[in-house]
């Protein structure tokens, strides 16, 4: 009799792929070698922190400028380079380095992996995926050093590139100080950088390309830039700047006479930190202010901005711009009795606006189980534990300064949590899924019911 041979799907395997990058970066992290006073720290803690890089999530237990040693530090960056990029793109990168020919289904794994719908094109997409990550984060941590050498010396050279790569991939993992970038709050050039970094690697690689399209095509006749752009960067730029700036408006409002944020600053220094945090909560994680001394008002607008997050196809967490977007006009299309869902004079296919749906709700369910979970193990305020819930579900970074309290169970919720949250609830569904679709399925007869 013969064996079944076990075929995994490409969801499955990466699936997997996080959880090999996670464990192996658990081992290293957890060697003597690793660690800042160099006892070995333990495996717990090694996990949590390997699932925060790797998950470009940004949630420490312990902080990363004292716990951790330049090797431990290297690892640490490694994986969050690994996560901003996906394992399945560092693989074909190599493999395109040493002139391996793709197979059919190496090419299978990467149009899983950036959730693309053909399979035309994709070595030429990887490469320059590849090569325009290292581009920016170049220039990035050459505009850190201006601050940072100065600042700190020859060391301010590996921070500045930690620190690049860590804002691009939207880690928020900093190895500057115990506050994150609370002391730079005011300095304009890292705030800049900073959020110049974050949106770029959260918008997306796809929008990315089609910009560049419309400035090698405006050489050669007019181009009406906004209206030339494909449906999809339409809705992710669109989305991200209202999202970035209703968000600023929002927290500048509701933080203006909070002594504990912004209310002893300039008008200026207001907007200018009331900007940086609606860009880190598009799962960036950094912080310029506490997020325990923001309003209950900010906090809850921080929720909405996390759970979305930045948008397809790039470093960023969340639901995604245009998920979000696609969610509510099917909402409104639905209120106005319209049977298509249409944006930007364009109908959307029925199959976008159910994965949609079905993407917010595995990401709301994820959400609130572990906020269930954690609350029975946690003794904290109830706004502090969906706070971290919903940065370690949209993989953003940002605490209400609980992470470091947090025991045993607690930490392995949250590490559960992370993952969930990057490897993205629609492929988990699908890969838990193992039953095979059948063409000639016979299908139950339709019944009205009563909704809402």
């Amino acid at each position: 009799m013969k064996r079944k041979r076990l075929s995994l799907s490409t969801t499955h395997i990466i699936l997997f792929s996080f959880l090999v990058a996670i464990f192996l970066g658990s081992v290293l992290l957890s060697l003597p070698i690793s660690s800042a006073d160099g006892k070995a720290t333990s495996f717990v803690d090694a996990l949590f922190t390997a699932t925060t890089s790797t998950c470009v999530t940004g949630l420490v237990v312990t902080p990363t400028v004292l716990s951790w040693s330049v090797f431990g530090q290297i690892v640490i960056l490694i994986l969050i380079q690994i996560g901003g990029l996906g394992v399945i793109t560092i693989m074909s990168g190599v493999m395109m380095l040493l002139h391996k020919k793709m197979g059919l289904s190496d090419r299978l794994l990467l149009q899983d992996a950036f959730n693309l719908n053909s399979l035309s094109g994709l070595n030429r997409f990887v490469k320059k995926v590849v090569g325009g990550t290292f581009l920016i984060e170049g220039i990035g941590a050459l505009l850190y050093m201006t601050v940072f050498v100065p600042e700190f010396g020859a060391k301010g050279i590996w921070i500045s590139v930690f620190t690049a790569i860590s804002a691009f991939c939207n880690a928020g993992i900093d190895i500057i100080a115990t506050n994150s970038l609370c002391d730079y709050a005011l300095n304009p050039l890292i705030n800049i950088v900073t959020c110049v970094l974050i949106i770029l690697g959260g918008i997306g690689y796809i929008v990315w390309w089609d910009v560049l399209r419309l400035f090698k095509l405006a050489r050669k006749k007019k181009v009406r830039f906004f209206r030339d752009l494909t449906l999809h960067s339409k809705i992710a730029v669109t989305t991200t700047a209202i999202l970035i700036f209703v968000g600023a408006l929002l927290i500048f409002t509701f933080e203006y006479n909070n002594p504990q944020t912004i209310k002893n600053y300039t008008l200026p220094q207001k907007i200018e930190m009331s900007i940086f945090q609606s860009v880190t909560t598009r799962t960036a994680g950094f912080a310029t202010v506490p997020q325990e001394n923001l309003t209950n008002a900010s906090a809850i607008i921080c929720l909405l901005l996390m759970f979305i997050g930045g948008s397809p196809v790039g470093t960023a967490g969340g639901i995604k711009t245009v998920t979000f977007a696609i969610i509510i006009t099917s909402a409104l299309a639905s209120i106005k009795s319209k049977e298509d869902t249409e944006l930007f004079d364009r109908r959307l296919t029925r199959q976008a606006v159910s994965k949609a749906l079905a993407v917010t709700c595995m990401s709301f369910i994820i959400m609130f189980v572990s906020t269930i979970a954690l609350s029975v193990v946690v003794d904290a305020n109830a706004l502090d534990i969906v706070y971290e819930t919903v940065s370690a579900t949209a993989t953003v970074g940002l605490s209400r300064n609980i992470t470091a309290s947090l025991d045993t169970i607690g930490k392995f919720i949250i590490i559960i949590t992370m993952y969930l949250g990057r490897v993205g609830p629609i492929s988990l569904a699908v890969a838990l899924n193992k039953k095979k679709e059948n063409q000639n399925i016979v299908r139950n007869p339709i019944e009205e019911i009563c909704v809402g």
